[in-house]
């Protein structure tokens, strides 16, 4: 990030730590959580144990950092190295992105411009011959609608198939997905390789056909929409009523297991949840904390109540409508707080902070001096 760039956002986010420093969420026992931070002109410093909200606030004021994290994991020793620690537990945490999801709209509203001057044409730059290139997404209304409804999938899948109702509370986190935190006390001591097994439930990834009533030499009884966990996903998902049982039993005799198997295999995305099972197998991760400004892209990781109605680009959109002039090189509109900004081509333009602070963190666009 060019120094007039960072000197912007620093000022944004100084001004946004000092003024709505209320929004940020404090994590149940403190100083148990490793605490850490990334600056816009330095690397990831971590480690860093702090008592109580007034610590933060002196994190937050004086290092005014671009992205704040906090382990999900709770030490004896958390100012320790990793192997130090003395790790006790560590809620979950699904994380859900726009990014993952595939989507046909997406390379519609990627920005591609030269990695090494910006200028926004892809191949070899018009402006310094350089060949390589920077993808930049700007999330449309159709990718968080699509993020919304897998994290609503994923919340169905808790309180139905594992009973987890309580403590569950849903972030948006600040930039293209969902960040679902899970406090529950037994499900936090859970360890990396369970932690995995429950990512592949949530994602139906693994299931093989025997689980469903198919076996190599005969099929058994296929499952009813009454039944609970995958099988019952799969039922109500799939077979539906009778009638469609017994079209899918026709079909498995027909075109036997290994067709079946690879059709089950294929329905992960219609059936299961779009979760990074890295993020929740992972007990030793940071993870931004809410409240806090997400650095790529300006905005606040905030909570929602319903994933699939929420509107980021209101709802998140906590800097200053100061006025503010940037040179932007942005080919894709950027919707925020109902108003449109772009496409601009090289353009000198003024707009609100806000927006400046998005497309400036994306590289889209620089602060004129």
């Amino acid at each position: 990030m060019r120094p007039p760039d960072a000197s912007f956002i620093r000022r944004c986010m100084r001004r946004y730590y000092f003024e709505r420093f209320d929004m940020i969420e404090l994590p149940s026992d403190m100083p148990k959580r490793e605490f850490g931070y990334r600056r816009a002109d330095s690397g990831m410093v971590r480690h860093i144990q702090l008592h109580d909200a007034a610590d933060l606030r002196v994190l937050l004021l004086q290092a005014v950092p671009l992205e704040v994290y906090v382990s999900n994991a709770r030490y004896l020793l958390p100012s320790q190295p990793i192997p130090e620690k003395v790790w006790e537990d560590a809620h979950l945490i699904f994380d859900i992105d726009a990014k993952d999801l595939n989507l046909e709209c997406r390379p519609s509203h990627t920005a591609v411009s030269c990695e090494r001057c910006g200028h926004g044409t892809p191949g070899p730059c018009e402006r310094c011959g350089h060949r390589g290139v920077r993808k930049t997404s700007v999330a449309c209304n159709s990718c968080m609608k699509a993020a919304g409804e897998q994290a609503g999938r994923l919340l169905e899948i808790l309180a139905d198939d594992l009973g987890v109702r309580e403590g569950v509370r849903v972030y948006f986190s600040g930039n293209e997905g969902f960040h679902v935190h899970v406090h529950d006390e037994q499900l936090a001591r859970l360890g990396a390789a369970e932690r995995t097994e429950l990512a592949d439930y949530v994602a139906f990834r693994g299931i093989m056909p025997e689980r469903l009533g198919v076996t190599r030499d005969r099929t058994a009884s296929l499952p009813r929409p009454s039944e609970g966990g995958w099988r019952g996903r799969f039922a109500r998902g799939v077979l539906g009523s009778k009638a469609g049982r017994s079209r899918a039993a026709r079909e498995i005799s027909s075109g036997g297991y290994d067709a079946f198997a690879r059709r089950v295999g294929g329905m992960a995305s219609s059936l299961g949840a779009r979760i990074d099972p890295g993020v929740t197998m992972d007990v030793h991760r940071i993870f931004r904390m809410p409240g806090t400004i997400n650095g790529k892209s300006g905005m606040a990781k905030v909570p929602c109540e319903d994933p699939k109605k929420f509107d980021p680009y209101v709802s998140a959109v906590v800097l200053s409508d100061e006025p503010v002039h940037v040179r932007a090189s942005c080919p894709v509109p950027i919707r925020m707080m109902k108003r449109r900004f772009g496409p601009y081509s090289n353009e000198y333009v003024e707009v609100p902070a806000y927006a400046a602070a998005y497309m400036v963190c994306k590289g889209l666009a620089h602060v004129v001096e």
